[in-house]
């Protein structure tokens, strides 16, 4: 099959970012006998620059083991500001234009088969149905995030808010011209389904890993003089790191000095978090750089534990799927899980501990409790983490699925 798969912010593995869901899910499609076309746009999302195009280029084509790229021009933005709405609708102009004379531009790509429109933004998606209305094929859309739910349920946006009634519209118009819908969270089906839509045609698909980049870096380190406590991925207001600003505190409060922090990323609250951090005269909290997707082993190799953190917000009824979740499970590390949602996959798996989330002391508990408990109960909580993943989320198991899917849809339209 020729697959055509819209993602804004889709990347191969040289950048940081958790974008890069659909290159390797596409790498594995592709040696299944697929070809395998991503539209993504060349800005980068986290680090906020070029990363493709020179001055000049509005796009560009590129293959990555076997994955082609079609990188799109769009504006520039620092921030969550009306700038980032301009580059979302500037994306999905841009690609449904290209979209639908890229078989004349690059003759390599055919014509697609089936086009998947990925979200959070719906714009995205829209252009997806648009390309494939003209190319009369089917039209697979991905929910990666509900939005515009997420922006509610978050505070960002009342659910009276003119913007959101209008996303609301476009949200069920989408859902009811696609072929198959396939969700992240175990139970956005469910919000799916309230939307009038079939359940037979939604898929639960979720993030995976390609564990092959964690091989050699799964193995217990020795323990050394100083604790590793490590979050890596977005520093955004859904992160609640303020929360692990504050446990940090606590624990220095009570001395006990073995114990360090490390933050590894970027986002739009990273400044303030810094700026609290020097406030509360903290010693034991280390900010990182983003790092590239392929060096995100070696950088989770120096924890002992690891924190996954996020805010409560009525919007994980629904489930959640991070990447950096499977990343660390990967990694055969014990993590702390403080997060309320539907699904906790650290308790499925028995390789942490939960805490409720948005709660500093409990989160320092959890923490000193690890840095406490015995090496070997802590590493057989690791290994418990990596079977898990190894058996739920590869990603050449996730690729099987979706490809079932994208193969069913064409079927059907044929």
């Amino acid at each position: 099959m020729d697959i055509w798969i819209f993602n804004h912010y889709a990347h191969p593995p040289d950048l940081p970012g958790g974008g890069t869901r659909h290159y390797d899910l596409g790498r594995e499609l592709v040696q299944l006998g697929n070809n395998v076309t991503i539209f993504a746009t060349s800005f980068h999302h986290f680090t906020h620059r070029e990363a493709r195009l020179g001055p000049k280029e509005k796009f560009k084509f590129e293959k990555v083991n076997g994955v082609k790229f079609v990188w799109v021009s769009t504006p520039p933005y620092q921030r969550n500001d009306w700038r980032r709405i301009q580059n979302m609708i500037a994306f999905a102009v841009r690609v449904l234009s290209l979209g639908q004379r890229i078989t004349r531009l690059a003759p390599d790509i055919g014509r697609p088969d089936v086009v998947m429109g990925s979200s959070p933004h719906l714009f995205t998606p829209l252009a997806a149905y648009l390309v494939s209305k003209k190319y009369r094929v089917p039209f697979i859309m991905e929910v990666r995030d509900l939005w515009p739910q997420s922006l509610i349920d978050l505070g960002a946006f009342s659910e009276h808010h003119p913007l959101m009634k209008a996303l609301q519209f476009l949200e069920k118009f989408l859902y009811k011209r696609v072929q198959q819908i396939i969700v992240l969270g175990p139970q956005m089906k469910e919000y799916v389904a309230s939307c009038g839509i079939d359940k037979q045609k939604i898929v639960w698909i979720p993030n995976g890993v390609d564990l092959s980049r964690f091989d050699g870096f799964s193995v217990h380190k020795s323990p050394g003089k100083v604790f590793n406590a490590m979050y890596l991925g977005a520093h955004g207001q859904a992160n609640a790191l303020d929360i692990l600003i504050q446990a940090a505190k606590i624990i220095q409060d009570q001395g006990i000095k073995a114990i360090q922090f490390i933050l590894v990323g970027d986002g739009p609250e990273k400044p303030g978090l810094i700026t609290l951090v020097r406030e509360l005269g903290l010693d034991n909290v280390e900010f990182r750089d983003p790092v590239p997707k392929h060096e995100v082993p070696k950088t989770l190799y120096e924890a002992d534990a690891f924190i996954i953190s996020l805010g409560k917000a009525k919007v994980f009824k629904y489930g959640i799927s991070p990447n950096k979740l499977f990343d660390y499970m990967s990694m055969a590390r014990a993590l702390i899980f403080a997060v309320r949602a539907l699904n906790n996959p650290v308790e499925e798996a028995r390789c942490g501990l939960t805490v409720p989330p948005q709660n500093p002391t409990a989160l320092a508990d959890a923490i000193i409790s690890l840095y406490q408990m015995p090496l070997e109960e802590r590493e057989a909580m690791g290994r418990r983490g990596r079977e898990y993943v190894e058996k739920h989320h590869s990603i050449p198991l996730l690729a099987k699925r979706l490809e079932h899917v994208l193969i069913h849809s064409f079927e059907i339209n044929r």
